[in-house]
């Protein structure tokens, strides 16, 4: 199934029901069941799934973090004169956590009452929580801070590295953390000694990571196919070389996405085109042959037997894919 929206994708998720949202730049969240939601006044900056598995969470220029639904949309905060550029979510936890400049937020879905707030040095790039949902990772210049999400009063873990910070991922055993910088590069770090890690080599600002397979691979984007880094073993990627899957001279792949119990992969490439692959056969699976605009979105279900993208142009869609 294939759409055309009025405004660039933001975001993409599924459900816990397995049905695609779009999250668009005009302010609306529309889903897979046709349903539109009016939720920002201007657009939404970024979005991630609420921890109940119903609707998405939005942050907006307009300075307000949604909740929204098919139903409709809920405010759950608001900082007038803000944006609200990055948002992260636990299941585990049911904490949501949102960056409006220097300073993160941590709300609890289980406690209106609750509210956390922790300051930066520098504005706040991407949030990602760790698999159990109580540490909270923040990318910024010179780094990346991490705090427990529910304590008050703590002094963060600060794993530094020179440059800018822009896309963070935690392995899902939270032995390891990878940033994407503003360079071609990864940089990632073993987070119980902090060993440093360089990952370089791209083409490309490697801006979208997943992890898969129980967490021993990473896909990344940045190059002409899919980049897989091997995480197996204590010393992660280090001393290993990268695999290339899906190798197109004439594209970049902008975005992936995955499951990390997982072998399957999805790429989105800058002339609109979308494919998935099984790892282990490495066989590749067309999902949107038709070229176009540049894909800015991309989500697998948990089982990896549906992805949805969206495109720079409003093209969006959502397909099954063939074994």
């Amino acid at each position: 199934m294939q759409y055309a929206y009025d405004a660039y994708v933001t975001a993409v998720s599924f459900d816990s029901a397995g049905q695609g949202v779009f999250a668009l730049g005009d302010g609306t969240l529309r889903f897979e069941g046709g349903e539109a939601v009016s939720a920002h006044d201007g657009a939404i900056l970024a979005a991630a799934p609420h921890p109940s598995g119903q609707g998405v969470i939005t942050g907006g220029d307009d300075g307000r973090l949604v909740w929204s639904q098919a139903p409709g949309a809920r405010e759950i905060a608001s900082l007038p004169g803000k944006w609200i550029d990055a948002v992260a979510s636990s299941a585990a936890s049911g904490l949501i956590a949102f960056a409006a400049g220097r300073d993160v937020h941590v709300r609890d879905t289980a406690d209106a009452a609750f509210s956390r707030s922790f300051a930066h040095e520098k504005s706040v790039a991407d949030l990602a929580f760790e698999l159990k949902g109580r540490r909270l990772a923040a990318a910024t210049y010179g780094g990346v801070w991490l705090w427990y999400a529910r304590i008050e009063a703590q002094k963060p873990a600060k794993l530094a590295w020179a440059g800018s910070h822009v896309a963070i991922a935690w392995s899902p055993d939270g032995k390891f953390l990878i940033s994407a910088m503003q360079e071609n590069q990864l940089h990632g770090w073993r987070v119980a000694d902090e060993k440093n890690m360089r990952m370089g080599g791209y083409p490309a600002k490697p801006k979208s990571l997943a992890f898969l397979n129980k967490g021993s691979l990473l896909a990344t984007s940045g190059a002409n196919g899919v980049v897989v880094w091997p995480f197996a073993g204590a010393t992660g990627p280090m001393g290993k070389q990268a695999a290339e899957v899906g190798y197109d001279e004439a594209a970049m792949v902008v975005r992936v996405a995955g499951t990390p119990g997982l072998n399957w992969i999805a790429a989105g490439l800058d002339d609109g085109r979308v494919w998935a692959c099984d790892l282990a056969g490495q066989k590749i699976a067309p999902l949107k042959a038709e070229k176009g605009a540049p894909v800015t979105a991309l989500a697998m279900t948990p089982d990896a037997k549906r992805v949805a993208w969206g495109c720079e142009d409003g093209a969006a869609g959502v397909a099954e894919i063939e074994r």
